[in-house]
């Protein structure tokens, strides 16, 4: 019995071993379509214009990395760690970056067409000029995150904190706001004639101006337009 369980307990170890074995070789592996990358160490990197398509990312530290102009369509990006990542001009299309965490990333001019953002933790993130449009950020949190002159055309911001964000001259044709808490949120210059699930208690606790476009029925709030933050 005690030989029995012994021979198991060292089988258990050499595979653990093995699998050990075969993750780091993995990190070690060259940026290139579908690398598997996951929970490998890629910090401080230069890997602007990189083909990492469908590449599994998942669990990646990726902080302090460029990826200025990088291929990333569809690529597994769930729960990385994206703290100062640059994705400038990056194609980002259909990728899941559900529960990533990221501080002052840069995703400007980015491509996120259909992704997947759910549960993500972004905190003074950079979106200006990046095509959002269909992307999912469901119960993500997006403090202070600035979505400039961004297309958020059909995408579902439901139950998204967006406490202090800036959509200033976004577009937001059937971009759906239930339960999206945007307080002090600045819309100013923004079309929100088209949003869906929009509410008047929203309204009036975020910002816009005489050009901000409201939904059929909605009131431009007395404290418009709201002072500088």
């Amino acid at each position: 019995m005690v030989r029995a369980l012994s021979a198991r307990f060292s089988l258990s170890l050499l595979f653990s071993g093995l699998l050990a074995v075969s993750a780091q070789a993995g990190c070690k592996s060259p940026a290139e379509p579908s690398v598997d990358w996951s929970g490998c160490n890629k910090q401080l990197l230069q890997l602007d214009g990189s083909d990492l398509t469908s590449a599994n990312l998942e669990g990646a530290f990726l902080s302090g990395t460029s990826l200025a102009s990088a291929k990333l369509a569809t690529a597994n990006l769930q729960r990385s760690e994206l703290v100062r990542t640059s994705f400038k001009d990056a194609d980002l299309s259909g990728a899941n970056l559900e529960k990533s965490l990221s501080s002052r990333a840069d995703f400007s001019a980015a491509n996120l067409k259909g992704t997947r953002l759910v549960k993500a933790e972004f905190l003074r993130v950079a979106f200006d000029g990046a095509d959002l449009s269909g992307a999912d950020l469901t119960e993500g949190e997006f403090s202070r995150n600035t979505f400039t002159k961004a297309n958020l055309s059909g995408a579902n911001l439901t139950g998204a904190m967006l406490p202090r964000a800036n959509f200033r001259d976004a577009t937001l044709a059937g971009t759906t706001f239930k339960r999206t808490y945007i307080y002090w949120t600045r819309f100013e210059g923004a079309d929100l004639s088209q949003a869906i699930d929009l509410t008047q208690a929203q309204v009036d606790m975020s910002c816009g101006n005489a050009q901000t476009k409201l939904p059929a029925g909605l009131t431009v709030p007395a404290q418009w337009p709201c002072a500088e933050d």
